[in-house]
């Protein structure tokens, strides 16, 4: 009876030894190794969990023992009028003990039950380590991003002060105009304006990092990773993915374990059909007279079984098959999930290869030719609006692309069963797809949720940047 329950027990280690030997972005951050152990070691969510699997596995002994013996005492005496013990032979002290016993199995039975609610504290333990463990990664990666944008806004600004003095030497030689001037300083108004909201976001990923690891919320963090150091995450065959997720995947497990517990619970009702028996023993002492002793066994009659035991079984035959769907259930979701993920991330690592292979390259040297070209009047002020933007958001749509791909990486490792998101496809700074229409064509965007234009380096790539 208590193989299903070892086999449990075994199944879930093994899924939890995988998650641990699964690889994962910034391995050697040291930074962020000590954050993931402040974190794990400060979370109240994993010291619930810590609690109940430990108040489960308190059950299981409970579960196995028998019950309680009781002791009965009384007297037993002929009339009322005076004590007859040591004169009538019929008048006695009593001191009884009785001993409930289960039927044999039920007790084996109600501890494979108890084992199996145990297993599933620590499937729960696992989910809330895992996804402690992808909050600080996801957080700290929010935090990586946007001190790049915001460094990234620094080469914008600079970018945009030398083209506002080409256009006023070139205004001022006669050659320009000062629309020309006025849109540069414009530009970089604008620029101002945006590294504001970029550092409140800073402050926002900064705080919710303290708050992971129950620091003080404006502890600072000293970052040194930067994100175009990040390898370019690996794509594994789907079933290979597949089988990885099955094996660490916490809600899987909990619902094999149902499946389990239910099936146990089945069995255990069944074997409620037989009766539990009670030992009796019992001394009567009787004063001056040779005492008295008495021993018996009795059993309970189930003759309600067709109203109890019955409903019970089938109670519980309908609790595993309800289990067992759900297990399919979650095993359908997470193949969706693993192939969502997979697809996403393709996309993305794809992405951010054409971005390493020479497009970033050609993109600064269009921005730095269109702006030589303009020194020497061969094109508009527009042109160069439109290079510099592209030129900055291509940079930054790299960043946003990389910064994807690595939360799906993440999610991955914590298995979760989310659906997929995609932001930060080819988005960026880039520029609008008429010159200098708008704040567009100039700007940070507003990140990874607005980061959805088509190839990076195209002229509408700059619109996901224009709220930043």
């Amino acid at each position: 009876m208590r193989t299903a329950a070892a086999l449990a027990s075994v199944t879930y280690a093994a899924g939890v030894h995988a998650a641990e030997a699964a690889p994962s972005p910034f391995a050697n951050d040291a930074l962020l190794a000590r954050l993931i152990e402040e974190s794990l070691a400060a979370r109240p969510e994993l010291k619930q969990a810590e609690a109940l699997v430990r108040a489960e596995r308190e059950r299981i002994p409970q579960a196995g023992a028998l019950p309680d013996p009781v002791l009965s005492l009384g007297i037993q005496n002929d009339g009322f009028s005076e004590i007859m013990i040591g004169k009538m032979e019929t008048s006695y002290y009593q001191v009884m003990l009785s001993q409930g016993i289960p039927w044999p199995g039920k007790l084996g039975l109600r501890t494979d039950v108890a084992q199996l609610a145990a297993s599933q504290a620590e499937a729960r333990l696992r989910r809330a380590r895992l996804s402690a463990e992808a909050d600080v990664r996801r957080t700290y990666l929010g935090l990586i991003l946007v001190r790049e944008r915001l460094a990234l806004l620094d080469r914008l600004e600079s970018i945009w002060q030398t083209s506002s003095g080409v256009a006023r030497s070139r205004y001022e030689a006669g050659e320009g105009v000062q629309s020309d001037v006025l849109r540069s300083q414009l530009e970089v108004n604008r620029i101002r304006a945006r590294r504001w909201a970029l550092q409140a976001e800073e402050r926002n990923a900064l705080q919710a990092l303290n708050r992971l690891r129950a620091h003080p919320v404006d502890d600072p963090i000293a970052t040194t990773a930067k994100l175009g150091g990040v390898a370019t995450p690996e794509v594994q065959p789907l079933e290979a993915a597949l089988a990885d997720a099955r094996d660490r995947s916490p809600e899987l497990a909990l619902a094999r374990l149902g499946v389990d517990r239910a099936e146990t619970q089945t069995r255990l009702a069944r074997q409620e059909l037989f009766p539990d028996l009670s030992a009796t023993a019992g001394v009567m002492p009787r004063g001056g007279l040779g005492p008295m002793w008495q021993a018996g066994l009795s059993l309970s009659l189930p003759v309600w079984a067709y109203r109890k035991q019955t409903k019970a079984i089938a109670e519980s035959e309908a609790r595993a098959g309800a289990e067992a769907q759900g297990a399919r259930a979650i095993d359908q979701i997470l193949r969706l999930r693993v192939a969502e993920r997979r697809a996403a991330l393709q996309a993305l690592v794809d992405t951010v290869r054409l971005y390493r292979q020479g497009l970033l390259v050609e993109s600064q040297a269009t921005a730095e030719s269109t702006l030589a070209q303009y020194r020497v009047g061969k094109v508009t002020f527009a042109s160069v609006l439109e290079a510099n933007a592209g030129f900055i958001g291509d940079e930054e749509g790299f960043l946003l692309a990389l910064a994807e791909a690595l939360r799906i990486e993440f999610a991955a490792a914590e298995v979760t069963l989310d659906p997929v998101g995609i932001g930060g496809i080819g988005g960026g700074m880039g520029g609008a797809s008429v010159p200098g229409a708008g704040a567009a064509a100039s700007g940070m965007g507003a990140g990874p949720a607005a980061a959805g234009a088509p190839a990076a380096g195209s002229s509408s790539a700059a619109q996901s940047m224009s709220s930043m």
